[in-house]
């Protein structure tokens, strides 16, 4: 069952939150209860549908832990019952002498449902490498 989401940022709040607690069943609460859901990851094939959707992320937490990013936001766009925002979304911890990954680009597509706002579109890729 999904909560009832104020705005499209209470629901990306949600998920950043839920990703870094490494919760799939709050990470589900944020998407839509829809086949028509998409989520697109580094590595992965797209990915469609809600049971592929919870299935993807229960494999990311299936290491007993989150994924904590800061998230700094680029730009959104609101219009009637959708929103889109642009992040740049940043890796918190890394194991000890490894370097950190680039930041990733993201797209999050929220839609406004009678209970509330909702995600429906989850995607990200690495920034491109800087000019050499």
């Amino acid at each position: 069952m999904n909560n009832a989401y104020e705005t499209p940022q209470d629901a990306e709040d949600a998920f950043y939150d839920a990703l870094e607690e490494g919760d799939l069943g709050k990470v589900l609460t944020v998407w839509a209860d829809s086949d028509d859901v998409s989520c697109l990851l580094p590595r992965y094939p797209l990915i469609r549908g809600r049971r592929e959707v919870e299935e993807v992320f229960r494999h990311l937490f299936s290491q007993g832990q989150g994924v904590a990013l800061t998230v700094r936001h680029l730009g959104w766009v609101n219009a009637d019952d959708m929103a889109i925002h642009h992040v740049e979304e940043t890796l918190q911890h890394v194991p000890p002498g490894t370097p950190p990954p680039p930041p990733f680009y993201g797209t999050n597509i929220y839609r406004k449902h009678d209970a509330g706002w909702c995600l429906i579109m989850h995607l990200n890729a690495p920034m491109p490498a800087p000019p050499q």
